[in-house]
């Protein structure tokens, strides 16, 4: 018997379909194969979170919390993971402590076990309390680090993030490398690290997208790591994670193995082979290996949709030029860590800047509220020229962002009204309000199906008019930016970025 296997989170359910697919994946096609994945014996299961809430209901008319709900009913035996961006939740912005608490809450009651919980950037406090109630609910609380580098990201100070997560109460330490960033040698040295301070159990999860992830992996075995995560191999490499069944064969007969079932696996994988082919127009369309990743930092995910963005507006000649503007604009603001939703408010700066012409020349309102530090608190000190241009003689706040926001439950109870027919429903229209007044709407209309093909259509004919009234109108420079952002403004006002 092995005396220290690797224990595995596959991703197949959330991360790869998110990070491949553009999170279109459907409860059904989940439903699949959801009984034989709970039989292979994973450590947990990462099914729920991110951005699947949100798109649940935006693309594909679904209830996130009946996903949920459905995905515990086929897999009683091995633990629910959710990914859960602290005060952030599932959302884009900062919630008020009791909608977070009451979300976590009906999380747990819905079938979550572990709460993989991080901030976009590693400003403790926003996570803190999130990380709090779910020990509370008795969840498992896998407090995270957001892996990124920069001249004041190293080993050192994570360690030191890590001995203060645990000090608040973490179960396990969660290494979370959104890009693909991490060498095998530092993830040797890091674990390493953290494996001896603050010595609780530690996880890795990384992305392929620079060709490093398994390689990384093994390194972060050699040093101890408790828990990997993977995706289904037809399912995984470029944005998703390194593949399972590769992982499991590269320690079969060592000390670590995982005592997996090959034959299992490969049952699964082809199964995902033939739904995959469902979602082909939602591919994400990056090689396999990036490697402009370790020079950008930029996520394979805000790549295909900095792309699409781009192409779009006629600018693809302006691609690199963004990607030369994003670690320039990172910078200004201190160096935060690109994940959501610093991500999508660097990356969106970086494309105004290009083409407009003129550094922070539009300066769109998320980025002054993060100038303004209802973010948090950034890991270097913001460029002061800079924060001056964006907020002026304003005085940045210094507590905790969500001491500056009122309770939202009773107010998002009686908005929503008789559409609600449970706290969840509540909960929904609290993160997402338009969204998802729309998607209880047509629930209670009973419409569903052909009204979402439907609306498919009638947003790729609007989209194929504006590229004719654009082409025919020949506009320069300034109108795209401008377009760009009334798009992404759209975007937001629905309920979220999109990227």
């Amino acid at each position: 018997m092995n005396k220290n296997p690797v224990q595995i989170t596959e991703t197949v359910l959330r991360d790869a379909h998110q990070s491949l697919l553009a999170t279109r994946m459907r409860t059904d096609d989940m439903l699949k194969i959801a009984a034989k994945l709970d039989r292979v014996g994973y450590w947990s299961l990462e099914v729920w979170g991110g951005a699947t809430f949100d798109s649940a209901m935006r693309f594909l008319g679904e209830d996130p919390w009946e996903r949920l709900r459905r995905l515990r009913q086929e897999i009683p035996n091995t633990r629910l993971q959710m990914l859960l961006r602290g005060q952030n939740l599932v959302g884009y912005k900062h919630y008020p402590d009791d909608i977070v608490e009451r979300f976590i809450v009906c999380a747990r009651r819905n079938g979550v076990d572990v709460f993989r919980i991080f901030d976009a950037l590693n400003d403790i406090r926003n996570m803190e309390f999130s990380m709090r109630i779910a020990k509370r609910e008795g969840g498992h609380v896998q407090a995270t680090i957001s892996y990124t580098i920069s001249p004041v990201h190293d080993i050192p100070s994570f360690v030191a993030m890590g001995r203060e997560l645990a000090d608040r109460g973490a179960d396990s330490i969660c290494i979370k490398d959104m890009a693909g960033l991490i060498t095998p040698y530092a993830a040797f040295e890091l674990i390493t690290a953290l494996k001896r301070d603050p010595g609780l159990p530690v996880q890795l999860h990384t992305h392929y997208t620079s060709g490093m992830g398994t390689a990384a992996l093994l390194k972060a075995v050699e040093a101890g790591v408790d828990v990997i995560d993977t995706a289904l191999s037809s399912m995984s490499l470029s944005t998703s994670q390194p593949p399972t069944e590769t992982l499991v064969a590269c320690l079969r007969g060592t000390e670590r193995d995982t005592g997996l079932d090959m034959a299992a696996l490969a049952e699964l994988a082809r199964t995902m082979t033939d739904v995959r082919t469902k979602y082909a127009s939602f591919e994400a369309g990056i090689a396999a290996v990036d490697v402009n990743v370790l020079q950008f930092q930029v996520p394979g995910g805000m790549l295909s949709n900095l792309v699409n963005q781009l192409r779009q507006q006629g600018a693809m000649d302006r691609y690199y030029d963004v990607l030369d503007e994003i670690p320039r604009v990172r910078k200004d603001m201190g160096y935060p860590p690109l994940v959501t939703p610093s991500s999508q408010i660097v990356g969106t700066q970086a494309t105004l800047n290009v083409m407009c012409g003129e550094r922070y020349k539009i300066i769109p309102e998320e980025v002054k509220q993060y100038f303004r530090g209802y973010y948090g608190r950034p890991p270097a000190p913001m460029d002061p020229a800079i924060q001056k241009k964006a907020i002026g003689d304003e005085t940045p706040i210094t507590v905790r962002p969500a001491d500056m926001l009122c309770p939202g439950w009773e107010d998002a109870k009686k908005e929503i009204g008789s559409l609600a027919t449970c706290d969840e429903d509540v909960l929904s229209y609290a993160l997402f309000p338009q969204v998802a007044r729309s998607f209880l709407d047509r629930r209670r209309r009973g419409m569903g199906g052909k009204e979402e093909v439907a609306g498919a259509i009638a947003a790729m004919l609007f989209q194929q008019q504006e590229r004719q009234v654009k082409k025919t109108e020949g506009i320069g420079a300034p109108p795209v930016a401008l377009s760009y952002w009334k798009v992404l403004g759209r975007q937001h006002l629905r309920g979220g970025w999109k990227w």
